[in-house]
């Protein structure tokens, strides 16, 4: 409730408002007037009525009224003047001039206007040192983003270009100024702003076409945020990427059909020869059936082989969709029954993923844990415990799954395709985790423990899908 106010008398609260009209020299000049008043008018009193001569009087009065007006001037000069300076300084520091300096009155004077002069100009080199830093970082950068083979874009919330680099221009075909400011749909590049990162994307423009890495972050542009792409031209890496490939796919696919021809060219051969005998042996039927039998054996492992090198190469891409961490883990866990498989848990999360595709991974990776720990034929004695964990670092969900098996021999290995170290096994479990990782945007990392015995599997993925 606002309080009721007092009326003031007329006089006094125009007299009120023309002091407060007043500029702030004009209230010095009055105030040291008002303030030598009392003192002048004492002594012209005594002056006046003693038994001086008038001409005295006079002279002596206008000397008096002449020192007064010089000393309020002059006290208002010594207050002001200060001000003035002061304005001065902050001025210029406000539009960037750091080449004025107050100057001390005496060095080392500790009044509170030489303080505040020393602390002015120590305020002054550190903005004229910051500016200096922050120009030579805005140069550098620019300069980097001008050479930098990366085309590089920002996009403003309503997806309009507000930058662009070298790169990014001569991918797009056209010069920078005329680019800026146009919608990402006008310049073709709404498929950039949508969809996990980093991930590959298919672009054909102008200035270059193939297969491009796309990143995106956020970033901030004086308080406003914008959409950073960066977008690498793959071609000629993936071209080397691709023969490497190939040599790999070549060198495997003959290794294995020769381990599979090898011994089949043999007993044909030898079969053929039995075939051909005359007379022919007595346990012939005996030998065809062992000899078909070893053929048939080879041919179906050859099959497999080939259909798990297919699988490797039909992996969909994920059917993103919401996942609670701590019920899939749960869940998957409670699959493994030759040993308990301990939840330690971790934070509440709900990832975007693809539920098969991430529950195969932890299954695989579990399994993978537990036959550490109790022996790949499920034989032997358990020599620890497996347990899974998750954590949560900025944007990223790291899910580790711990043994205490006698860890990993030769890491280098691990994603090679079909290289087990299990009697039995098809070496393609890690690869496919990894790539249902990778297709999520996130990785697999596999390596011996630190903090103990066994191997730890790392499993991370984006949370900001």
């Amino acid at each position: 409730m606002d309080r009721p106010r007092t009326a003031e008398p007329e006089g006094r609260s125009g007299a009120g408002r023309s002091l407060r009209r007043m500029t702030h020299d004009r209230r010095i000049v009055l105030l040291a007037l008002m303030a030598g008043l009392p003192g002048v008018a004492v002594a012209l009193a005594l002056l006046w009525t003693g038994d001086y001569a008038p001409r005295l009087a006079a002279l002596v009065t206008g000397f008096l009224v002449v020192l007064w007006l010089a000393a309020a001037f002059a006290l208002r000069d010594r207050v002001v003047r200060p001000l003035q300076t002061l304005a001065n300084m902050l001025a210029a520091l406000r539009e960037g001039d750091f080449s004025i300096r107050a100057r001390i009155p005496e060095e080392g004077a500790t009044d509170p206007l030489s303080l505040t002069y020393v602390e002015l100009n120590a305020l002054e080199e550190i903005l004229r040192e910051q500016r200096l830093g922050a120009v030579e970082a805005t140069e550098l950068l620019r300069k980097v983003l001008e050479e930098v083979d990366l085309a590089i874009f920002a996009f403003d919330e309503d997806e309009r270009l507000r930058l662009v680099n070298r790169a990014g221009a001569r991918l797009l075909g056209q010069p920078a100024d005329r680019v800026i400011g146009r919608t990402a749909s006008e310049l073709r590049l709404t498929e950039g702003l949508e969809g996990i990162t980093p991930r590959t994307i298919e672009l054909t423009h102008p200035g270059g076409q193939g297969r491009f890495e796309l990143r995106r972050n956020v970033v901030r542009q004086e308080g406003l945020p914008l959409q950073l792409l960066v977008l690498s031209d793959l071609s000629r890496a993936l071209r080397e990427e691709e023969r490497q490939a190939w040599k790999r796919i070549v060198r495997v696919l003959s290794h294995e059909i020769n381990n599979s021809l090898a011994p089949i060219t043999s007993i044909t051969g030898s079969l053929r020869s039995l075939l051909d005998r005359e007379p022919r042996p007595d346990d012939l039927e005996q030998d065809l059936d062992s000899g078909l039998a070893v053929i048939r054996s080879r041919a179906e492992a050859l099959g497999r082989f080939m259909a798990a090198y297919a699988k490797l190469a039909r992996l969909p891409e994920p059917d993103l969709g919401p996942v609670k961490v701590e019920a899939l883990v749960r869940r998957v866990a409670a699959l493994e029954t030759r040993i308990p498989v301990v939840v330690v848990g971790g934070p509440d999360v709900t990832l975007q993923a693809d539920p098969d595709q991430l529950e195969q991974v932890l299954i695989n990776l579990i399994r993978n844990a537990t036959d550490a720990t109790v022996g790949a034929d499920g034989a032997g004695p358990s020599t620890g415990g497996v347990q899974v964990r998750w954590i949560q670092r900025e944007a990223r969900l790291h899910i580790l799954i711990e043994d205490e098996g006698p860890g990993v021999s030769a890491t280098a290995n691990l994603f090679v395709p079909f290289y087990t170290t299990k009697p039995g096994g098809s070496g393609i479990g890690l690869v496919l985790c990894r790539q249902i990782a990778e297709g999520h945007g996130g990785s697999l990392e596999l390596e011996n423990r630190h903090d103990g015995r066994g191997a730890s599997a790392r499993l991370t993925l984006p949370t900001d899908l």
